[in-house]
């Protein structure tokens, strides 16, 4: 009993008040998310140039932010097929033999753990998540770098929950936390992260509590990695664009309206697809 109080008595020193608790949790998780936004994009890279590089003789172009944007002659055309059903099926077996609630986009997981869980993530999702991601993005699969990076930091923060025996609800906080970290890293938008962390979790609503740990934590992911990946905007500079034309915002607003609908048809789209494929009888 007296070691259970000692050990209780040590985490709260270390954490402290509220706001040097969060400021320590905060770049924790904004250190494993730039971390681990670099092995994420090594690993895209490596299973890129196997995968679509060797065997189908495919150099995608880049953004114009990390590196050469020019379209390349593509060596092998019809492995192509063959090289993306290799990678989807290898991402399957792995994903469903090791980890099954790490299928989806990524951040599915992760508020699930948020809203259904507690803020608990399983240990072994991230580094699955990484692996199986890095091959189907690297095969030509239609997958983004935010679910990876975002179940990194996602899982670390519910790890630190359990280190430090954290309530439930600060817990989920540190999973938000990590979502937002993840994502402000690997796209190198650290703001944007900050406030994804506070509004991803909810339709209609806003995770208040977040904001300060996510902004924290998504200024430092964005600092690892860009220290690492360089400090330009993925999609390169757009300095030179100018705004002098008010009317102009008719046209925003119905490309903001229009933008929705087809985000909105998308979304459905890709769970109902992925739902007649659950509901087919295929062994395992």
């Amino acid at each position: 009993m007296l070691s259970q109080l000692q050990a209780v008595d040590w985490r709260q020193r270390i954490l402290g008040p509220y706001l040097q608790k969060w400021v320590i949790l905060g770049a924790l998780i904004g250190a494993v998310a730039g971390f681990g936004a670099i092995v994420f994009f090594e690993a895209i890279e490596i299973a890129g140039d196997l995968l679509l590089g060797e065997l189908a003789g495919v150099h995608p172009p880049l953004p114009a932010g990390e590196g050469d944007t020019l379209v390349t002659e593509i060596g092998r055309r019809w492995m192509i097929p063959v090289v993306l059903v290799i990678g989807g099926l290898l991402s399957g077996i792995i994903v469903y033999t090791f980890a099954p609630e790490a299928e989806g986009h990524g951040t599915d997981a992760a508020i699930d753990a948020f809203h259904e869980r507690g803020g608990r993530i399983r240990r072994l999702i991230p580094p699955v998540k990484i692996i199986a991601s890095a091959i189907t993005i690297g095969s030509g699969g239609s997958a983004g770098r935010e679910g990876p990076t975002a179940q990194i930091a996602a899982g670390f923060g519910s790890w630190l929950g359990d280190v430090f025996r954290l309530t439930p609800e600060d817990r989920r906080i540190l999973v938000a936390v990590g979502i937002g970290a993840g994502v402000g890293a690997i796209f190198k938008a650290p703001l944007g992260g900050a406030i994804l962390a506070a509004e991803i979790l909810y339709i209609r609503d806003f995770e208040v509590s977040a904001l300060i740990p996510g902004f924290i934590a998504s200024v430092i992911g964005y600092s690892i990695f860009a220290a690492y990946a360089g400090w330009a905007p993925v999609f390169g500079d757009i300095s030179d664009l100018e705004f002098n034309q008010p009317e102009e915002l008719v046209w925003y607003a119905v490309l903001g309206v229009a933008a929705g609908l087809v985000g909105i048809a998308y979304t459905r789209g890709f769970y109902a697809t992925r739902d007649a494929f659950k509901r087919l009888k295929i062994p395992p």
